[in-house]
């Protein structure tokens, strides 16, 4: 696939990036490349999303989303580590001033997906 794609557009294989070290060699100062890696994938958005309506537990977030535990516990993991949310002592996971400065980004997917799409 990737030789047809490099045929059709030689520089097309080139702004695939892949990685995370792909991504920040190509933009280490860019404020939005750098969001990206940390919540640009549809799963993370999708915990936010549900993590801004209040706090939720590992099993209705499993049952809302619809995912896999293994996928599940590494996304919120991550999104632990990167300090989006906390899980409090009651096993329960809650987003921290970080996470909730997301809403307008999910507010705006939200608007866009409904006009669009």
């Amino acid at each position: 696939m990737l030789y047809i794609v490099k045929w059709i557009s030689p520089w097309y294989s080139k702004i695939m990036l892949r990685t995370p070290a792909q991504r920040k060699a190509l933009c280490p100062e860019c404020p939005v490349a750098r969001v990206a890696d940390l919540v640009g994938d549809t799963q993370s958005i999708l915990i936010v999303r549900d993590l801004l309506g209040g706090p939720k537990r590992f099993g209705e977030l499993e049952e809302s989303l619809k995912m896999s535990t293994r996928t599940l516990a590494l996304k919120l993991k991550n999104l632990e580590k990167c300090g989006f949310l906390r899980r409090s002592p009651a096993l329960a996971y809650t987003l921290t001033p970080k996470g909730k400065a997301l809403k307008p980004v999910i507010d705006s997917l939200r608007r866009y997906g409904k006009k669009y799409l």
